[in-house]
């Protein structure tokens, strides 16, 4: 499968340039954006393997934009900026925001490609991961409520807890409702 970048830059001519020679290498450019407004629109449509991004841009940086589409998973791979600046306090900032690469302008082209390729491979594995414990902590979530459900029927009803649990299965395959609905709506009740 073909690699998917988003390329953002607010000079036209910079843009297409870039997406040129990624098409020309086999990348397949997903979407352009030349603000950093437009870069999170389009990579929260889009989820990307990469998005090159310029620094400074007009509206939104490529800073503050990347760390929105950072920290939503609007982006596979990672964010690779792309800047004229090659300040410690630019590179810092890449970092801390959790930049996959940093490459300074004028670019050399034979640079671009490595980068992206690693960038790819080392966050696609950390998508995923991310994945692996938003999937997690929605287990453990339900896991509480069903535990906080099983209480209350163990001490209103007076069960013991296999049977409080067998009572919740139950009741949520009677009702045709998962088993954590039937456990919001257990600990719902007892709130009001």
């Amino acid at each position: 499968m073909k690699c998917r970048v988003i390329v953002v830059d607010d000079e036209s001519l910079v843009r297409m340039d870039f997406v040129e020679y990624l098409e020309e290498n086999g990348y397949d450019v997903v979407g352009e954006a030349s603000n950093g407004i437009e870069a999170i629109k389009i990579c929260e449509r889009k989820v990307p393997d990469v998005v090159l991004m310029d620094i400074e841009m007009p509206v939104l940086d490529g800073f503050s934009a990347a760390k929105k589409i950072i920290t939503n998973h609007y982006v596979k791979g990672g964010v690779i900026f792309l800047s004229a600046y090659s300040s410690n306090e630019h590179i810092l900032k890449a970092s801390q925001i959790g930049a996959g690469g940093y490459l300074v302008k004028p670019l050399d082209e034979k640079s671009l490609i490595p980068t992206i390729e690693v960038v790819m491979a080392k966050g696609k594995e950390s998508f995923k991961m991310a994945g692996e414990i938003d999937k997690l902590k929605t287990k453990l979530e339900e896991r509480k409520i069903i535990e906080k459900a099983k209480g209350i029927v163990m001490l209103k009803n007076k069960k013991t807890e296999e049977e409080a649990f067998k009572y919740l299965r139950d009741n949520s395959m009677k009702y045709r409702v998962t088993l954590r609905e039937f456990a919001e709506m257990i600990t719902e009740e007892m709130r009001n």
